[in-house]
């Protein structure tokens, strides 16, 4: 975000939330299945928890700089903070209704019911008492205050908590519910009907003898949101280092929400909030029970019922018929499509490289490092077969930074050449590289994607994957890891674009050719699918191309700073959001170029950290054959007209329609019959 901005935070911050409606919406659609709809639900409330963490601690932190810095911004933190939780209060009460009125009389149809510890009957409450005695008794941790005194409690960052209230004047009780321990639910046995219960109600029917002797008047459920670092990301030059400056001492792990049970009285609610240092604009009244997120493991007795019928992935002919790997790639480019297609592909790429006699070198960039894989456990056994192995950590991949740098500790043990996270730097990139002896000479192959190596997202992100041994992109490629490295300062790429290097430059480039063919009367089309959109100088240029003639259709999953369809401003600009089965989680950018279409896909949104402030990998789509298939799927979904929302400055968030006579187009179940039926023949 820079000085005297036209498109203030308001627009981008009230864009995340109306992503988290169209989240809503899709919880609200029954005809998805029960457990998907609570799913969704579940990506509802890990979505609010992630905004507060990151949109709204940044609000907080330009509360803390000096007034007259503020004013340069053109924005009030307070007034926005106020806006914000309007809307989420308005988002929670229709998140209540869809789970009280929809999905759990569905549930109980099927004969799944959601009990509190008073519904218990006697054998429920004899096993209750026997799983918190035999497992949860010896995770909990209460601990008794005074809220007249000095704090002497710290609540984990959106970790759930009993506050519970004493008959004794001031006093008060915090208990944990070890979720990360047992999960979150307990399935009672059954035979017909399915009982299941909320930890946090065996904890809750046991609080007499966990502060014995005290008389409870009442126990909410409590849980704060924490700003755990910077996220000034958006601000730059002089005015980022004076904003910097202004923050002397900043209390890590601020807090930034406190969600508690509405039931809670008025005075309790005071003192408990003042007790933890809360501001009332600070306060979010919630239901009996919070963290949603944790319905993504709720018990399913029927297993496959209840949820989207499983399709079968596509097997790539190229792959599944192949005996080495690398010759396969060696004749000619490769591209899997996940989830459509299995991980697989990519596991047994890394696996041969590591056990193959001629492969000398492996390097790889991991974002967010799956807990246990295939592809740790090969690049393991490639150190142990003696191969030289790089492994790139980024040790502030948000929510990943513990496992990550554990990994990056056992790779270490095991002679990996391991390199960490660089200052004011994230590595977004998803990328490996391999060496190869043939014919007494070096020879180079590629893996670049759009998605994390992980197997497990792998199923439910739609991501692309491009395996190659061409020169012009494995040579580009080896400077990146170079430069990873720190054995090459500037890399000089002729084909790939790599942030923060050429990315933007070549993207403004393309453009502006789109601008110059519009203006000599010549076809002039941009075609963009990203999950954001927020860089000022990059929407100023959109803006720019649709007053000159070029049409630009856009396909932005979440957020976005941009304004589509608006007169005299965005006429040439359209712009859909698709919420479906799988989290759409890939980058194509597509520029007509007079009739000879460049396409370009990786790692990077145009958003100003991808373009200025990661390092990011974006590779030109070379083969014919694949920039048809990529082509086709682009075009699939730009069509969709189940699944699509129109987003504009409206927010209505309004369907699009088919015409009259238009097939229906659910793009993500087209795209794995369209792949179905390609690698089929």
């Amino acid at each position: 975000m820079t000085e005297n901005s036209e498109y203030p935070l308001i627009h981008r911050d009230l864009d995340w939330l109306n992503f988290n409606y169209r989240v809503l919406q899709e919880a609200e659609d029954t005809s998805n299945p029960v457990y998907e709809r609570l799913k969704f639900l579940a990506i509802f409330s890990s979505n609010l928890d992630e905004f507060f963490r990151v949109r709204v601690s940044q609000l907080r932190q330009i509360k803390q700089i000096e007034k007259s810095l503020r004013k340069r911004l053109a924005l009030k933190p307070n007034k926005l903070v106020k806006q914000i939780i309007a809307k989420v209060e308005k988002q929670q009460t229709q998140f209540g209704e869809i789970f009280n009125d929809s999905i759990i009389p569905e549930l109980k149809k099927n004969n799944i019911y959601i009990i509190g510890h008073r519904e218990f009957n006697k054998a429920q409450v004899k096993e209750a008492e026997a799983f918190f005695e035999k497992e949860v008794s010896a995770l909990l941790q209460p601990q008794l205050v005074d809220l007249t005194k000095k704090k002497a409690v710290f609540l984990e960052n959106n970790a759930i908590y009993f506050c519970v209230h004493f008959e004794e004047e001031n006093k008060a009780g915090f208990i944990n519910i070890p979720v990360k321990d047992l999960g979150r639910f307990y399935q009672f046995k059954a035979d017909k009907k399915h009982y299941i219960t909320f930890l946090d109600d065996i904890v809750k029917m046991h609080l007499e003898s966990i502060f014995p002797g005290r008389k409870i008047i009442g126990a909410y459920q409590i849980k704060i949101s924490r700003d755990a670092e910077l996220y000034l990301d958006e601000f730059e030059g002089e005015l980022a280092e004076k904003i910097y400056e202004s923050l002397e001492q900043r209390s890590s792990g601020q807090p930034t929400r406190l969600l508690y049970d509405a039931s809670i009285s008025d005075g309790f609610l005071k003192l408990i909030r003042k007790y933890l240092g809360i501001g009332k604009i600070d306060l979010v009244p919630g239901g009996e029970y919070h963290n949603f997120r944790d319905f993504f493991g709720f018990p399913n007795p029927y297993k496959n019922k209840l949820v989207y019928k499983k399709l079968t992935p596509i097997k790539h002919p190229a792959f599944e018929k192949s005996k080495d790997y690398f010759a396969t790639v060696r004749k000619k480019d490769r591209m899997v499509h996940f989830p459509y297609m299995s991980f697989d592909y990519v596991e047994k790429f890394i696996e041969n490289a590591a056990n193959d006699k001629h492969v000398t070198k492996i390097k790889i960039s991991f974002y967010r490092v799956a807990d246990e894989s295939k592809l740790t456990s090969s690049l393991l056994k490639a150190l142990e077969n003696g191969k030289k192995v790089t492994v790139f950590i980024e040790a502030k991949a948000r929510f990943d930074e513990e496992n990550n740098i554990n990994w990056g500790r056992t790779f270490e043990k095991k002679g990996a050449n391991v390199i960490y996270s660089y200052p004011k730097i994230k590595v977004h990139s998803k990328i490996f590289y391999v060496e190869r002896t043939e014919n007494d000479k070096k020879k180079r192959y590629a893996y670049i994607g759009t998605g994390n190596f992980n197997a497990e997202t792998s199923k439910i992100y739609c991501d692309h994957g491009l395996f190659t041994a061409d020169k012009r992109i494995t040579k580009d490629l080896d400077q990146v890891f170079r430069v990873l490295e720190g054995r090459l300062i500037i890399p000089k790429p002729k084909h790939l674009l790599i942030s923060p290097f050429n990315t933007r430059k070549e993207f403004e480039k393309m453009i502006l050719q789109e601008m110059d063919n519009a203006k000599k009367g010549l076809k002039a089309e941009i075609h963009v699918k990203i999950n954001s959109m927020e860089d000022q100088d990059m929407i100023k240029l959109l803006y720019r191309a649709s007053k000159k003639g070029v049409k630009i259709r856009m396909l932005v999953r979440g957020f976005t700073s941009l304004i589509s369809g608006r007169e005299n401003l965005s006429d040439n600009i359209y712009m859909t959001s698709i919420v479906d089965r799988f989290l759409e989680h890939g980058r194509i950018y597509k520029f007509h170029n007079h009739g000879e279409p460049t396409m370009y896909f990786g790692s990077a949104d145009w958003m100003n950290r991808n373009l200025d402030r990661r390092i990011e990998v974006l590779a030109p789509v070379l083969d014919k054959d694949i920039f048809k298939e990529l082509d086709d799927i682009f075009k699939i979904q730009l069509a969709d007209n189940v699944k699509a929302r129109i987003q504009d400055y409206k927010y209505q968030n309004e369907y699009v329609k088919p015409a009259k006579g238009e097939k229906k187009i659910r793009s993500q179940y087209k795209i794995y019959e369209y792949l179905k039926e390609k690698h089929s023949t």
